[in-house]
């Protein structure tokens, strides 16, 4: 499968290590000169913001989805390739969802963990089949990835998570799927 754009799902806030803002910014970098389209959710504020303005930099393609109610919220980000703003966050997933050919998991709170557990549930149903990417800056996912290793282990889950899932521990790991 040929990756011409991902769906980047991270937080709108930074965190508390400088490895997760520096991995966006590199990630952003490493897809614009790929010539790989970035979707994420509109924001211009935290990892969501870092991401696409080092994509911009490098003269990538960005695209953004944000729902109305979150517009001041994240700070809508009006400097992309083009920017939507939707009613609603299920509106906004599944357009993120429609547009992309894999998706990129950086750090993040609640709104990127429900993301993640869609696109895997939708994964494990057949409802898609794109490939799911952890960038797991700084260790960030550990526990979550010995968690989805203990629901295989414990027979939950219906085929083997890592078919549909890699971790990638520097941006740079991405590029041997591209």
């Amino acid at each position: 499968m040929t990756i011409r754009s991902v769906a980047v799902f991270c937080g709108s806030k930074s965190g508390n290590n400088p490895v997760f803002e520096n991995d966006a910014v590199q990630l952003g970098h490493l897809l614009a000169a790929k010539n790989i389209t970035v979707i994420y959710g509109g924001g211009n504020k935290g990892l969501m913001g870092a991401i696409a303005n080092a994509t911009l930099e490098k003269k990538g393609k960005v695209i953004g989805i944000i729902p109305k109610m979150l517009s001041d919220l994240e700070h809508k980000h009006d400097g992309l390739t083009e920017l939507t703003i939707v009613d609603t966050m299920h509106v906004r997933k599944q357009l993120l969802y429609e547009k992309c050919d894999a998706a990129i998991i950086l750090p993040g709170g609640y709104g990127t963990m429900d993301e993640v557990f869609e696109m895997l549930t939708w994964n494990q149903l057949s409802i898609h089949d794109k490939k799911i990417f952890f960038m797991n800056s700084g260790g960030f996912y550990d526990h979550l990835i010995a968690h989805i290793q203990k629901m295989e282990n414990e027979n939950f889950l219906y085929g083997n998570p890592e078919e549909k899932m890699s971790i990638l521990t520097s941006p740079e790991d991405l590029l041997k799927y591209l």
